[in-house]
């Protein structure tokens, strides 16, 4: 089996790496007498349906029978209060500077002794889909959150025979435990009045209190096995992957990262209308082995914004469950949602697994490209890198604009352009270990890097076709790149309307004033957590050298 579940007397000991204060405490909430398992997803719809405050809709599941869903299921609705999306400022990472794990080892307790007086719910999942990568992760919440516990199995997979053989034949990952999260979202402490998600990565663990939003469990689960990942020669992906077969066979295979909202799911699922093959692997979550170039989905579903689908929109027809939206009765007497976040920002939905037609959960293909997805109005709307340290560090400082799929605090400018190195803010682990991984797909696996600006370009917003057919050209081998500037290891390709002009001064400062923000980003890991997440060398010196030369 992949992680370890059960172990030896004689290995019960701190000199196992599956034991720590915080790992104890969490594991050991999940063996009380007011804890009850559910495995079955049949068992988990019916729960939730039952659960107060469910709106049963008169949407029926897609073919529930082969989601592992009953006959004549229906699309659940389950909307949380003020807090809609995930909160940054919540995550406690140990490991981290200043997070001292006898500074939470009592608040742990605490919070697991609170849940004595409550009837809890277990469940367990897989996570990741194929034999080279699976990992067992189990699941904690209160009575009442039967909503949460049957998202979280979609999301996942949910334990059958099939997934269960599957993992019996999977690799071995040496002393990796199973994960283990505990959720209690009524939790209240006045110290940390916005809930906390605290981690303890290297046990594979996790608490997450005070915290409703069913994003928060579905990215802190995925933040535990990220890491095991990235232990185990992955790199750790937050984004999209696809395959395309042209007419004349050849194939391509995509991977395109961006936060939420920069537009990596539509990309992902893009059909190209017929012109190639098209298989999906995900669009959210995924690993490519250092090795061989080979990735692995980790979640069978989709969780995805309900922003862009109105009501009648085709793709509704595969919604399993839909969270923080509204609802209303139709003109039918039957009863919908109402979606385009009309109730509030960053409404979301779970999607089964066979919205996309050709689905697969490897792709055995090595990647041939990889897309960092920016909103950056100094950028034009595509640009080749060249050079493995750029094309790495330019992942590392990927840019973009903050999304309704945050809680945002204070005074905090929703336009501003904000970094977060591979799209991935779930990072438990030195920043400088994604570099290097990315830098080897770069450098000894013949990947090609391509920055795709899906914002503005100056004032003028980039349509998503112009953003497709940029995708098909490169696919197509029909793209022609040309020198940017006076920049080395940098190309960019004309686009009618969108063609950058280095005589403006006002064009060229700023450029310039994005690759020094740039720049400051990358001084500043030096001293932020400690220096922990500061980049190599050679990283700082490529955005140096690309400043002076677009001066130049």
């Amino acid at each position: 089996m992949a992680t370890n579940s059960r172990f030896e007397r004689s290995k019960i000991t701190t000199g196992n790496v599956a034991f720590s204060s915080s790992r104890t405490t969490i594991e050991t909430a999940f063996y009380g007498n007011n804890v009850r398992k559910v495995i079955d997803l049949k068992e988990a719809y019916e729960m939730a349906k039952s659960s107060t405050g469910t709106i049963l809709t008169d949407m029926p599941v897609f073919e529930p029978e082969k989601i592992g869903l009953p006959e004549g299921a229906k699309t659940l609705l389950f909307n949380d209060g003020e807090t809609v999306g995930r909160f940054a400022g919540a995550r406690i990472i140990l490991g981290e500077e200043g997070v001292d794990e006898a500074d939470y080892a009592g608040l742990l307790r605490e919070a697991v002794y609170g849940t004595r007086y409550k009837n809890m719910l277990h469940t367990e999942a897989y996570i990741g889909l194929d034999e080279d990568f699976m990992v067992k992760a189990n699941l904690l919440v209160p009575e009442t959150y039967e909503n949460t516990l049957y998202n979280w199995l979609l999301n996942f997979q949910y334990i059958n025979k099939m997934y269960d053989e599957m993992y019996g034949k999977s690799r071995v990952l040496e002393n990796e435990p199973d994960l283990f999260i505990l959720s209690d979202p009524d939790w209240r402490d006045p110290r940390y009045p916005n809930g906390i998600a605290y981690f303890d990565p290297e046990h594979n663990c996790a608490a997450l209190l005070g915290l409703r939003y069913f994003g928060e469990h579905k990215k802190g689960t995925l933040t535990i096995a990220w890491g095991v990942a990235n232990r185990n020669g992955y790199a750790a992906s937050h984004g999209g992957l696809k395959r395309m077969i042209r007419k004349d066979g050849e194939t391509h295979v995509m991977g395109i990262f961006g936060l939420s909202g920069s537009g990596k799911s539509t990309l992902t699922h893009a059909t190209h209308e017929g012109k190639y093959d098209v298989t999906v692997l995900h669009d959210d979550a995924y690993i490519i082995s250092t090795e061989n170039g080979s990735a692995v989905a980790l979640e069978p579903s989709y969780f995805d914004k309900t922003q862009d689908y109105p009501l009648t929109s085709k793709d509704n027809k595969f919604l399993i469950t839909v969270q923080n939206c509204g609802a209303t009765i139709d003109a039918d007497g039957k009863m919908v949602i109402v979606t385009e976040d009309i109730r509030n920002g960053n409404g979301r939905a779970i999607k089964s697994k066979l919205w996309a037609p050709n689905r697969v959960d490897k792709m055995e293909e090595p990647i041939r490209s990889l897309v960092w997805l920016m909103k950056d109005n100094s950028l034009p709307p595509v640009l080749k890198l060249e050079s493995p340290v750029l094309a790495s560090v330019m992942g590392a400082v990927l840019a973009s604009k903050r999304t309704t799929a945050e809680k945002l605090l204070g005074n905090v400018d929703k336009n501003a352009l904000v970094f977060e190195p591979y799209a991935n803010p779930f990072r438990t682990y030195p920043l400088k270990q994604d570099y290097e991984k990315f830098k080897t797909l770069f450098e000894d696996n013949g990947v090609q890097c391509y920055i795709i600006n899906t914002g503005h370009f100056l004032e003028k917003k980039i349509p998503k076709e112009v953003t497709i057919d940029i995708i098909e050209k490169i696919v197509d081998g029909e793209a022609i790149f040309k020198e940017f500037g006076n920049i080395s290891n940098i190309k960019t390709m004309d686009i009618e309307g969108f063609i950058p002009d280095f005589g403006n001064k006002e064009y060229l400062e700023l450029l310039i004033k994005g690759m020094n923000n740039r720049l400051t980003y990358i001084q500043s890991l030096k001293k932020a957590k400690g220096g922990r997440d500061r980049l190599p060398e050679e990283a700082e010196a490529a955005i140096q050298k690309l400043i002076g030369e677009q001066r130049q």
